[in-house]
């Protein structure tokens, strides 16, 4: 294909060796089934036992008061009942809700930063099962890539055939609804709480919306409480304070609409015509 010719790219279909992909299917399924059990200690122990497994490479033992302290330390780490992460300290969490999810949290953290998560084919159903144990609501087909973070994990929505792209931000701390079709893509931040400028301890959760059909792209903020519209845009760098339009596409700090998509209705092109004339009159 020639540079600068459009063309529809489709994913091509890769798989495994056989071996492998059994090995995968049933690894992912023995997890599924332990963290279909909601009790937060037993979660917790199996997630230690799994990442005992994966970055030492044999079954869990408890260390030894011989062995170095930064062994013990690994050791204790991999246990999320020895760990805490940054929204447990929010004084606004539900520590039911997040006590559960906790482990799981962390083990996607934790797996995440293993060689296994380098691996894509394998990556996108690990995510994908925990997802479904995390979320408020995944839909189908959802694509997760790796260093995808979240905050609380039950206010958020992902909705059918959403991507959610590398190193990305869902700070679902009031609450995030990202709907069908929509994509989150490399390093962007989607924030659902805002601190007072004059008092930082002050904070205001909101709902903040994305999509169906709508694009977060690279590098992006979406702020608080705004809803990015069907089919619209947030570019590049861009911060989005206010909403955006269906089928808008803004960028800049703050973001402003700079075009509309052409395959826009005709009653949204005419109203950002005369939008824009009224500005240039």
């Amino acid at each position: 294909m020639s540079l600068d010719t459009p063309h529809h790219v489709d994913y091509r279909d890769l798989q495994p060796m056989d071996a492998a992909g059994k090995a995968f299917h049933a690894w992912i399924e023995r997890l599924d089934r332990e963290f279909s059990n909601r009790d937060p200690e037993h979660r917790s122990v199996v997630v230690r036992d799994t990442l005992h497994e994966i970055f030492l490479g044999r079954p869990y033992e408890p260390p030894k008061a011989s062995d170095s302290l930064a062994h013990q330390a690994l050791v204790h780490s991999f246990d999320p009942r020895n760990a805490t992460l940054e929204p447990e300290y929010y004084g606004d969490i539900d520590p039911e809700k997040y006590g559960e999810r906790k482990p799981l949290i962390w083990f996607w953290m934790m797996y995440d930063r293993s060689p296994l998560a380098i691996n894509h084919w394998l990556g996108f159903r690990v995510r994908y099962m925990i997802a479904r144990h995390v979320f408020k609501h995944c839909g189908k087909d959802v694509k997760i890539f790796h260093g995808v973070e979240v905050s609380f994990g039950y206010n958020l929505t992902v909705e059918d055939d959403c991507t959610l792209h590398k190193y990305i931000l869902l700070d679902d701390r009031g609450e995030i609804i990202i709907r069908k079709d929509s994509s989150i893509s490399d390093y962007a931040n989607v924030y659902s709480h805002a601190h007072d400028l004059n008092d930082a301890q002050l904070v205001t959760n909101r709902r903040t919306e994305i999509g169906p059909l709508a694009r977060v792209t690279y590098h992006a903020t979406v702020l608080s409480g705004v809803k990015v519209g069907e089919h619209a845009m947030v570019g590049s760098m861009g911060v989005s304070a206010k909403n955006v339009e269906p089928y808008h596409i803004v960028t800049g700090i703050p973001a402003k609409t700079v075009k509309v998509k052409t395959i826009a209705p005709e009653s949204v092109l005419k109203a950002a015509a005369e939008k824009q004339a009224a500005k240039s009159g």
